[in-house]
Formats: C-alpha cells, sequence, structure tokens
C-alpha cells in the first residue's frame, strides 16, 4: 500500500513491523513510513512510536536522530518510552490518587510512590487502529472506562502528518465520564544522529518565563518558579554541556511553563552547529517537559548496536503541567463529556 500523488507530495507506505507476542495479546504491529524531500519518519501502531525520523545536515546527509530499537522486540520489552505516545495522562501524578467530582481514584504507581505516563500498560503499550491519510497517518484508540484506574470511555485519535520538513502531531479525544487527559510523545532526540555519545554541543533554547520546581519524587512542589537570574532560564541560546557545568546541574526533567495560548506557538529550538541540524517545537499546549536522559544507563541495545548512555538524547515534551490534576492553579486537566481534547505539536527540521 503506497500512496504519492506527485513530485513534492508526502509519500506513505504500510508494511509489517512484527508481531506481539501472545502474552501481550497477538497481533501484527505495522510500520508507516512517511516521506517528503527532507525528512523520513517511520511510526508504529504499537505505541503510536516513532521509530525513526531521518532529517537532512547542512550537507545534504541524512541521519536518523531519534532513539529506538531495530526490532519488535525492543520495543515490547520494558524500555523508557523511546519514540511513544504516552497517555492518558503524561508525566506524575501524585501518589496515583486524583478526586474527580468528588469521587478518588486511585491509579498504578510504577515511578515511586507516583503513577507515570498513563501507569502499568499506558497507551505506549497498547495496539492503536491505523488509517493511512494522504500525507500521514491517524491512529485511533478507545481506551476503556476503568483502563489503568481511569474514569470513563475515552476515545483518542492520534494523528501524524508530514510536510516538507515538518511533522504534525495533533491529539484528540472525547470520553463519556469526566477524566484527566494529557497526550504527549515521548521521542529522544539526539540532532548528531542517534547512538551519538552526548548532547553537550546542542544548542537548547526554551521560550519560557517559568518553570516547576519539583520535590525529590519529581512532583512540581506548587510554586511556579520565574527562570530570570536560575540555570532554567533558556531563552537564549545555550550549549548544554557549558550550562550544565556552569549551573552544577546534573540535567533537566522539568516542565516549563508556556503562554496560556492555545494557539501554535514557537516553544523551543534545538540546534546542532556541527551538522547545522535544527529542530523547532510549536505547540498550542501549556507546558513542556524539557528532559536530557539522565535515566540512560547504557544499558539497552539500541539501533545498530548502538547504546544510549546517560545525556544521549534529550526530549521536549509538550504537555499538559505535571499532576495538574491534583493543583487546582495549574492549567485545567479534566476533560469532560460533550468537550474535545484538540492539540498539536509541529516538529519542524532543517539544517543551517
Amino acid at each position: 500500500r503506497s500512496r504519492r500523488s506527485w513530485p513534492g507530495m508526502t509519500e506513505v507506505k504500510a508494511e509489517v513491523f512484527g508481531h506481539l507476542p501472545p502474552e501481550e495479546g497477538g497481533g501484527a504491529v505495522e510500520k508507516f513510513v512517511l516521506r517528503s524531500g527532507s525528512v523520513k519518519v517511520e511510526i508504529l501502531s504499537l505505541g503510536c512510536i516513532i521509530a525513526a525520523l531521518e532529517t537532512k545536515d547542512r550537507d545534504g546527509e541524512f541521519s536518523d536522530v531519534v532513539l529506538g530499537f531495530d526490532t519488535l522486540e525492543g520495543y515490547v520489552r520494558k524500555h523508557p518510552f523511546f519514540g511513544a505516545v504516552v497517555g492518558r495522562v503524561a508525566n506524575r501524578i501524585a501518589k496515583g490518587r486524583f478526586s474527580v467530582d468528588g469521587k478518588e481514584y486511585q491509579l498504578f504507581l510504577n515511578s515511586g510512590p507516583n503513577s507515570l505516563h498513563g501507569g502499568s500498560k499506558g497507551f505506549d503499550k497498547v495496539l492503536w487502529s491505523p488509517q493511512v491519510l494522504p500525507n500521514g497517518v491517524c491512529f485511533f484508540r478507545l481506551s476503556p472506562d476503568g483502563e489503568e484506574g481511569y474514569p470513563g470511555d475515552l476515545k483518542v485519535w492520534v494523528t501524524y502528518t508530514l510536510n516538507g520538513g515538518e511533522l504534525a502531531i495533533n491529539y484528540r479525544a472525547q470520553t463519556s465520564k469526566t477524566t484527566p487527559i494529557s497526550l504527549t510523545n515521548h521521542a529522544y532526540f539526539n540532532l548528531a544522529g542517534q547512538g551519538s555519545r552526548d548532547i553537550y554541543d546542542h544548542e537548547i533554547c526554551i521560550e519560557a518565563d517559568s518553570y516547576l520546581p519539583v520535590d525529590d519524587t519529581k512532583i512540581p512542589t506548587g510554586e511556579v518558579a520565574p527562570v530570570h537570574g536560575t540555570g532554567f532560564d533558556l531563552r537564549q541560546p545555550m550549549e548544554l554541556g557549558k550550562h550544565l557545568q556552569k549551573f552544577c546541574l546534573d540535567g533537566f526533567d522539568h516542565n516549563f511553563c508556556l503562554q496560556q495560548a492555545q494557539v501554535r506557538r514557537l516553544v523551543a529550538r534545538a540546534r546542532h552547529p556541527p551538522t547545522g541540524r535544527v529542530m523547532e517545537v510549536h505547540t498550542t499546549q501549556p507546558g513542556i517537559q524539557f528532559y536530557t536522559g539522565n535515566n540512560l544507563d547504557a544499558s539497552l541495545k539500541g539501533k545498530g548496536a548502538a547504546v544510549y548512555p546517560k545525556h544521549s538524547a534529550f526530549c521536549l515534551e509538550t504537555q499538559n503541567w505535571p499532576d495538574a490534576v491534583n493543583k487546582p492553579h495549574f492549567p485545567n486537566v479534566l476533560l469532560r463529556p460533550g468537550e474535545e481534547y484538540n492539540h498539536t505539536t509541529w516538529l519542524v527540521f532543517s539544517a543551517a
């Protein structure tokens, strides 16, 4: 199944990537290859995972800039959410507990005392139903009432479309009962090419005047702290390695607070001067988690037999603020029946 209309259009191809083992429910996992003149992206029907993303450097050479695995087996085993869509609620919920309309809900605890990225079997570990589009693919699933402890039947659509150097990811959802929802993609990037040793030579810029300090379990304290005068001021491009040294930081794993306007805006930019690769992040979301791969430890065999040590990739996860369901002064994270959750994030790749 391949479609291409005319040159300059995106080509979309589907192929079988592998079959889930019986204990994982069986079923064929499909891989969708989206290709434009400047970007090639491979997306799996398992967890809507971005398994590869090739983009050009300033000499026109393609490299795969996301971490992941060559085979399905790697994705079925435990891994740190490489390339996956995470939900129902991205990031952490304190003690895995929240109340909606006076009813208390308890989620599975999978990150110390907290619930992380949807629980023990979140959206990243399930098969989605794909539909090929002229310039991309739309994945659908119904998350049943009570799945992972969350209320309501939740219908979810995740659509990837590629136009030139721009990959758009649109998330839509509708629910039968009021539920918290915050969806993101957890791709790990290294613009030098996946398998490169570190990201210290990357320049990062994040358009945020404030960030969320966290406690020792990574739950926001509730304070919305100004970045000014701190190591969290990333409003001007900084070289990551030097910046971490200067501020004696072990890395970032923090939510940066964006303008509260549900319109497309440029929120972050990563640049790799040696290759000229640039990735811009545009979004409608209220927050972005900047994570520098602090928990990577070279224990996983990735693509092309690469290993992924600490700080060998970064994530820029657009999302609602962590633990918003328990913090009334954070942006609203509840979706009610009759409403639609609808957010888009655009990743724009170029070389300069």
